[in-house]
């Protein structure tokens, strides 16, 4: 496939992990691992070192928190849980993405072709 396709693709999907992170935990707290088992079925492939600097940024932010807890298969595990900020913040990106949407789908021609 065309470089430059792969590029743009990838440049999309780096620009809504943050708000697919937030939505993933908006209903239960998840480890990391887990976080990217639910990006990965979504075909928003992530590794743990793209993973890592969001949820730390994430949680510098207040948008999210987290807690240990210990594990029967290995070292205590970090959960991550969503605040009242990252519940009002997530609240916020999901109107300003549906606005995006709109707005893309002006200049789609097989959008508008309907």
């Amino acid at each position: 496939m065309d470089e430059r396709l792969e590029n743009a693709k990838a440049q999309m999907r780096k620009g809504v992990l943050e708000f697919c992170i937030l939505a993933i935990l908006e209903n239960q707290d998840l480890y990391a691992s887990d976080i990217i088992k639910r990006l990965k079925e979504a075909r928003l492939i992530v590794v743990e070192g793209t993973l890592y600097p969001l949820l730390t940024r994430q949680k510098n932010a207040g948008l999210l928190t987290y807690r240990w807890e210990e594990s029967s298969q290995g070292p205590p595990r970090k959960y991550y849980t969503l605040t009242d900020n990252g519940k009002e913040f997530l609240k916020e990106l999901r109107h300003s993405w549906q606005s995006l949407i709109q707005a893309v789908a002006t200049f789609d021609n097989n959008t508008n072709n309907s």
